[in-house]
């Protein structure tokens, strides 16, 4: 007599049965993908989108990690959000978590409200097959690529601005890396941004999809069909390209990562300590002032309380000042809202938090 456990195990791998009737994937690539850990860097307009598109398709271990909260400006292309969710002020990785929940409860979902950076990527990334980029810059980028190349790991680039994006998948030992495409960091100033450029949630769509079958093929053990090729797309001009990236090696470029093994991001040779962010009015500071309030939210609260409006959500304090919101997170990081100067936004943090 079939026990009731292995008929719940039947009727969970039934719901995958149209998706596994496609040849390539099959019943062993599905068990492939239910068995697979994914972690996402980033939790804005590609990461919902990713982690929705490998939740639904039952990949069984989903971290994410993302440093910021949700916003009324994300909810056109951030698809796991609601207005409620941008009322309270949720961290994006506890508010994806549970709209991920809700959509597959046998899914194990970790959310880390955190930023990403050479001391932590370590311990985050250790044990996961694959790492997908939901980032919305270079550095961390770079950083992925570094921990990747080390570890042999494969990951998947996408990047979105205006109507177009594009996409690259990076195998250890197969493909080019990150850096073999863009060799140093892009000046600051040189570079658009969904702030003067927009952006269209419809090209976040099709890009994050393409991120996630790439990684449903490498999960599934068909890493041979990953592409090896760049790949952009236009969504309002209707055009789409791939760009062979074979060159890259045979002009005798040499990459200081997949030739050399110089993983300077990695090592935190090159680590910036101040970054604006993409989409806000604001810069992220990582400072000795912050860092000593680790674990002190509730003692940085009160002592703040005669400066402002603050609040306390046990992730980050926040506190509304006439110009400006400063949010400090229990990593230690800092936001100053109101600002794009980081030499101003950090005399504002260390004039109200001290140090």
């Amino acid at each position: 007599m079939e026990t009731t456990e292995n008929s719940d195990i039947d009727a969970y791998v039934a719901r995958f049965v149209r998706q596994e009737r496609f040849a390539p994937l099959g019943a062993e690539g599905g068990k492939r993908l239910r068995s697979g850990k994914a972690l996402i860097c980033g939790c804005g307009a590609l990461g919902t989108m990713i982690a929705e598109r490998l939740a639904r398709a039952g990949v069984g271990t989903l971290r994410i990690i993302d440093r910021d909260w949700v916003e009324l400006s994300n909810l056109p292309r951030q698809t796991l959000f609601t207005e409620q969710d941008a009322i309270e002020a949720r961290p994006k990785a506890i508010a994806a978590a549970a709209a991920l929940s809700a959509i597959d409860s046998r899914l194990s979902i970790e959310p880390i409200v955190a930023d990403l950076t050479c001391d932590n990527i370590r311990e985050l990334a250790d044990g996961y097959d694959i790492v997908l980029d939901g980032t919305d810059n270079f550095e961390t980028r770079f950083l992925i690529n570094d921990y990747c190349l080390s570890q042999k790991v494969p990951w998947v680039h996408g990047g979105c601005l205006g109507s177009s994006g594009q996409v690259m998948t990076i195998v250890p030992g197969l493909t080019a890396c990150f850096r073999c495409l863009v060799r140093d960091l892009p000046a600051r100033d040189s570079m658009e941004t969904c702030d003067s450029a927009g952006v269209l949630g419809p090209a976040i769509g099709v890009i994050a999809s393409w991120q996630a079958a790439e990684a449903l093929k490498i999960l599934s053990g068909n890493v041979a069909a990953v592409s090896q090729e760049l790949l952009v797309i236009d969504t309002w001009n209707t055009t789409c390209r791939t760009v062979s990236l074979k060159g890259l090696k045979q002009r005798g470029r040499e990459c200081p990562v997949c030739d050399r093994g110089d993983f300077q991001f990695l090592n935190g040779e090159l680590r910036t300590e101040t970054m604006v962010l993409c989409g806000k009015n604001a810069v992220q500071v990582r400072s000795a002032a912050s860092g000593k309030l680790i674990g002190n939210l509730g003692e940085l609260a009160e002592r703040l309380r005669h400066s402002g409006k603050v609040i306390n959500n046990g992730f980050f304090v926040r506190l509304t000042l006439p110009n400006y919101v400063l949010t400090v997170f229990r990593d230690g990081r800092a936001v100053v809202e109101g600002t794009t100067n980081p030499i101003e936004a950090k005399n504002l943090l260390s004039k109200t938090l001290g140090g």
